[in-house]
C-alpha cells in the first residue's frame, strides 16, 4: 500500500483552541484510569517477584537482587523517587497509579489533530479498561510503559512527518522511544522498525530531523543497557545470548495459543498447558484484528490512511516476538500492541454506531454497545480473580519473612532456594542462588556467609531441601520448609564435594541454565499451579 504524502509541509498548529476542551475527555478518561487502579488494584496487594527485583536495586529495605540479562533499569529509575526513601508499598503503587494515568492521559494528546478527541477518548478507555492494563498500571514492572512510550513515539512521529516545524512532536518522539529503550531496549526496537524503513526506504517519508530525534531516543535510552553489558556481562552480544537462554531460547515458536491461554489471569504462562479459557473470555482477542481492519478502511475512506497504518504497523511488530519467536506466554507482553490498536480500534468502533451526519444508528449502535458491558463484565471478573490470587500469595511471602524474623533472620541475613527473591526482599535479606537463572553464588560460600549472618534456605510444597542445609533445623510456615542454618564459627562445616567459592555471594553468569521456577513450587494440592510470579525475566 502506498501512503499518500502531502504534497507541501504544513505550518498550521495541528490543533485548534477550540478543539482544546474536547482532550477533557481524555483527562477524564485518564482520571477514570487511576481510579479504577486505585479501588480494583488494593494498593497492599504486595510486590511481585520482578518487582522486587526492579525495586530491591534502589530501595535501602533490602540488598540488591540479582540483575540478570534481560532487565533493564528503566524501572528502578521509575520507582526510585518514591522508594530510595520509603519502603511502603501503598504508597509506590498509589504514586504508580498516578503516574500511569498522567502518562496516559499525555500519549493520547500527542494524537489531537491526527484523530478527534472522542476516537482518542474511546481509545484510552479501550485500553484502559482492559483487566491486564489496570492490572500492571501501578505495578514495577516495564510493559505498560513501554506501551506508553509507543503511543508517545507514534503519535509525534506521524505529527513531526506531517508538520516538520512542529519542534515539540520532534521532542515526544525522542522522549518516547528513549521511554521504551529505558525500560525494553528489544521492545522499542521492534516498536519503532516500521518508523525506521519509512524514514530510510520511502522518499516521501524522508525527514532527517525526525529521524535523528528517533536515534537519538533510543541511544539515550539504551546507552546504559549497552554500558551495563559491557561491564557486567561480556558486552552485547553475550548479554543477549545469555538473555535468549534465560527465555528458553528465542527462535521460531508459535505462542499464539499460549497467550490465549494466558488471557483467563495466567500472569505468567510458562511452561503454558492446560485447557483453553471459555469463549467469553477471550472473544476479544478475536474481535481485535476484524476491528483493527475495520479501522483501516475507515481511515483510507476519510483519506487520513497513514495515521492509522502507521500505528497499525507498530502494533503487528510489537507483537511479532512475544506471538512467534518465544516459547512461553504473558499477556502483559502485549500491552504496547494493545495500546497502538487502541485508536483505530475505537475509530473503527464509533464509524459503526454513527452514520453520515454523525447521526445514531440504533441496531448497530445497541449491539455494539451491548459487547463492550460484555466486555467490561469479563475483564472485570478476571481482573478480581487475578487480585485475589496474587494478593493470597503475596500475603504468605509475608508471613514467611515474619516467620523467618521469629526465628532469628533478620538483617542482614541471606536467603538461598524457592522464592529466595522475592521473599528476601519482604524480610529485609540478601539473596543468592548456586544454579539457575539467578546464580550467583557456590555452596561453599553460602556456608561461610552463615558463619557471620542468618542464612536460611527455602523449600516450596513438594520441593527438597539442598544438600548442604539437611541437617539445619527445619520449620514450616505457608506450605514451605525453612532451614535456619546455625550461626557462629564452627557452626557449620562444609560439605565435601564442589568448588570452592569466595567468603560471601557473588555473581556467577557461567552457572546460568534455562531452568524455570514453577518446577518446584508445586504442592500436591495444586495451590501453587497457578502461580505464575516464577521470575519472567521481562
Amino acid at each position: 500500500m502506498r501512503l499518500s504524502p502531502n504534497a507541501a509541509p504544513v505550518v498550521t498548529p495541528l490543533a485548534t483552541p477550540a478543539a482544546e476542551p474536547a482532550l477533557g475527555l481524555v483527562a477524564v478518561v485518564a482520571a477514570a484510569f487511576t481510579l479504577a487502579q486505585l479501588v480494583l488494584v488494593p494498593p497492599g496487594m504486595g510486590l511481585g517477584w520482578d518487582e522486587t527485583v526492579y525495586v530491591s536495586q534502589v530501595s535501602p529495605h533490602a540488598p540488591a537482587a540479582f540483575f540478570s540479562a534481560p532487565r533493564a533499569r528503566g524501572v528502578p529509575l521509575l520507582v526510585a523517587p518514591v522508594a530510595v526513601w520509603s519502603s511502603s508499598t501503598e504508597l509506590l503503587r498509589v504514586y504508580l497509579a498516578v503516574l500511569s494515568g498522567l502518562g496516559l492521559y499525555l500519549a493520547l494528546r500527542v494524537w489531537r489533530g491526527l484523530f478527534p478527541a472522542r476516537v482518542l477518548a474511546l481509545g484510552g478507555a479501550l485500553f484502559a479498561s482492559l483487566w491486564v492494563t489496570l492490572f500492571y498500571g501501578p505495578q514495577a514492572m516495564p510493559n505498560y510503559w513501554v506501551g506508553v512510550g509507543a503511543l508517545l513515539c507514534v503519535g509525534c512521529f506521524l505529527r513531526g512527518r506531517k508538520n516538520p516545524a512542529d519542534r515539540a512532536a520532534l521532542w515526544g518522539a525522542a522522549a518516547g522511544s528513549a521511554l521504551m529503550a529505558w525500560m525494553r531496549p528489544t521492545d522499542s526496537v521492534w516498536v519503532t522498525l516500521p518508523l525506521f524503513v519509512l524514514l530510510l526506504g520511502v522518499r516521501e517519508w524522508r525527514r532527517p530531523r525526525l529521524l535523528g530525534a528517533l536515534a537519538a531516543g533510543l541511544g539515550t535510552g539504551a546507552g546504559a543497557w549497552v554500558v551495563e553489558a559491557y561491564t557486567q556481562y561480556g558486552g552485547p552480544a553475550r548479554r543477549l545470548a545469555d538473555a535468549s537462554r534465560i527465555q528458553g531460547g528465542l527462535g521460531w515458536n508459535i505462542a499464539v495459543d499460549d497467550q490465549l491461554r494466558s488471557l483467563v489471569g495466567r500472569t505468567l504462562c510458562r511452561p503454558c498447558t492446560g485447557d483453553m479459557p471459555h469463549a467469553a473470555v477471550v472473544a476479544w482477542w478475536f474481535v481485535l484484528p476484524v476491528l483493527a481492519a475495520l479501522g483501516l478502511a475507515v481511515a483510507l475512506r476519510a483519506g487520513r490512511a497513514s495515521s492509522t497504518v502507521v500505528p497499525l504497523a507498530c502494533a503487528a511488530m510489537a507483537a511479532v516476538p512475544y506471538l512467534f519467536l518465544i516459547g512461553y506466554a504473558a499477556p502483559r507482553f502485549l500491552l504496547p500492541a494493545y495500546a497502538l490498536l487502541a485508536i483505530p480500534v475505537a475509530d473503527a468502533l464509533l464509524d459503526l454506531v454513527t452514520g453520515p451526519g454523525g447521526a445514531w444508528r440504533p441496531v448497530v449502535g445497541a449491539a455494539v454497545v451491548l459487547g463492550l458491558v460484555g466486555h467490561l463484565a469479563v475483564q472485570y471478573v478476571v481482573l478480581d480473580r487475578t487480585v485475589e490470587r496474587t494478593t493470597a500469595f503475596h500475603r504468605d511471602w509475608d508471613r514467611i519473612a515474619a516467620e523467618l524474623r521469629r526465628l532469628g533472620v533478620r538483617p542482614p541475613c541471606l536467603l538461598t532456594g524457592d522464592y529466595a527473591i522475592p521473599i528476601a526482599y519482604y524480610a529485609g535479606c540478601a539473596s543468592a542462588a548456586t544454579h539457575g537463572n539467578n546464580a550467583n553464588t557456590t555452596r561453599e560460600g553460602i556456608l561461610r556467609t552463615a558463619e557471620r549472618v542468618p542464612v536460611a534456605a527455602l523449600v516450596a510444597p513438594g520441593g527438597g531441601a539442598p544438600e548442604f542445609a539437611r541437617t539445619w533445623p527445619a520449620h514450616q510456615v505457608a506450605e514451605f520448609h525453612l532451614y535456619v542454618a546455625p550461626t557462629g564459627p564452627g557452626a557449620l562445616t562444609a560439605p565435601q564435594g564442589g568448588a570452592r567459592g569466595p567468603a560471601g555471594p557473588v555473581r556467577s553468569r557461567a552457572q546460568e541454565t534455562p531452568v524455570t521456577k514453577p518446577s518446584l513450587t508445586l504442592s500436591k494440592t495444586g495451590r501453587w499451579v497457578s502461580h505464575s510470579e516464577s521470575g519472567a525475566e521481562r
